[in-house]
């Protein structure tokens, strides 16, 4: 076994839109697992094979919880403070028993019935964006115009926030996410955002109706704090995911015209191109575990409290998993991807992202069938440094 490359920090610099730095398929070659230097000072490692990278996240021994977690960049000054425990219901960095009572709970909610109401509503939102976007005329932006406000009336819709109240909710949300906001107003958003959801819950106590967060009410089993926390993770984790995929696919379809022209001529092969496109975009680019107790791994030893950064953009673009993981192929198999993870973290609102992605980016093509960039590729602006990878705007015109 060759020795790991001495600790380096988390490539982020990247060739192009479309593809991870190129220092990662170097280390999946050459070093699989290899140390890697973390911000707050921490030596750790990172992974960049498929296959370690799902033995990592199928691990026990490797916790999620986020006061051992050492972040493997900081976005943010918040995100350089001292790791804190998660508050009651931010089940995502918890372990079981903690991890496995809320997900039992959540999974409970998502019912074929909802979705399928879900799906309507999306068909609905989606439509009437592109009325919008019809009646503005190009050139607009796609992620204001289109892909940020879908998922977050979806959202919306899923906790049952009053249409009252959606322009708050999505001027917070669009406030938070903005690149244009400072540092005070995002602060702001979030802190409206999260008294607003506070009210959200009482309301539902008093005067439950048909959705997700007054199923969770009437549970009877979660305090006011967690039921708060919970609808806020649910927005956080279903967000800015989703508007990324929904902007960054209609960039790489745009930018890949012979892929464009496969979808448009086959729409039987929509489900594998949208999990083709999970793939080769790995919107989150990685994600964390530390070690609970000393393990072996791929013949190392990771100590007991040091931290694993899982490359799921190198993960994805694994030769020995996908024939040809450079290239986009629409029409390929991508099982396995681990776009939504692995595990028992792996992505609970896995399939209300694939509804969404299922209507809107064929609804987007059939309206604008003349649909293009409205500024040179290298124009994007690209989210840079970031864990959940994105755009910042996409110029379109037809």
């Amino acid at each position: 076994m060759t020795l790991p490359p001495v600790a380096a920090p988390l490539p982020m610099t990247r060739p192009n839109p479309f593809d991870p730095p190129e220092e990662l398929a170097e280390l999946r070659r050459n070093h699989p697992i290899s140390r890697m230097a973390y911000p707050d000072g921490h030596t750790g490692w990172l992974v960049t094979t498929h296959a370690l990278a799902r033995t990592v996240l199928a691990d026990p021994r490797f916790s999620a919880r986020s006061e051992l977690t050492h972040r493997p960049i900081f976005e943010n000054e918040l995100q350089a403070q001292e790791p804190k425990p998660a508050p009651p219901g931010m089940f995502i960095t918890m372990d079981p028993p903690d991890h496995t009572r809320y997900r039992r709970l959540l999974t409970g909610q998502f019912t074929v019935r909802r979705m399928r109401q879900l799906t309507e509503r999306i068909e609905r939102v989606t439509n009437d964006h592109l009325d919008a976007m019809e009646q503005h005329g190009p050139p607009l932006d796609l992620v204001d115009a289109f892909a940020r406000p879908i998922p977050a009336l979806v959202i919306c819709e899923l906790l049952g926030v009053p249409y009252a109240d959606r322009d708050r909710f999505q001027a917070d949300t669009k406030t938070m996410g903005d690149a244009q906001s400072t540092k005070e107003q995002a602060l702001a958003a979030v802190a409206d955002l999260g008294a607003y959801l506070g009210e959200l819950v009482a309301a539902k106590h008093r005067e439950p109706t048909d959705d997700l967060l007054s199923g969770l009410v009437g549970s009877g089993e979660l305090t006011n704090e967690e039921l708060t926390n919970i609808a806020f993770m649910l927005l956080g984790a279903g967000l800015d995911t989703t508007s990324h995929m929904l902007a960054l696919g209609t960039f790489a379809l745009l930018a890949h015209p012979d892929q464009l022209t496969i979808l448009r001529g086959d729409p039987d092969i929509l489900e594998l191109a949208i999990e083709e496109l999970l793939r080769y975009l790995s919107i989150v680019m990685a994600t964390v575990r530390t070690a609970t107790e000393d393990v072996e791994l791929d013949g190392h030893l990771i100590r007991a409290g040091e931290s694993v950064t899982i490359s799921t953009a190198a993960a994805n673009r694994d030769r020995e998993q996908f024939d040809n993981p450079e290239t986009l192929d629409l029409r390929r198999s991508t099982r396995g991807h681990v776009a939504f993870g692995h595990g028992i973290h792996q992505c609970l609102g896995q399939q209300l992202a694939r509804a969404e992605m299922q209507v809107a980016y064929p609804a987007l093509l059939r309206r604008f069938p003349t649909l293009r960039l409205a500024v040179q590729p290298e124009e994007v602006p690209i989210k840079h440094n970031v864990l959940i990878y994105g755009l910042h705007q996409l110029p379109v015109a037809w």
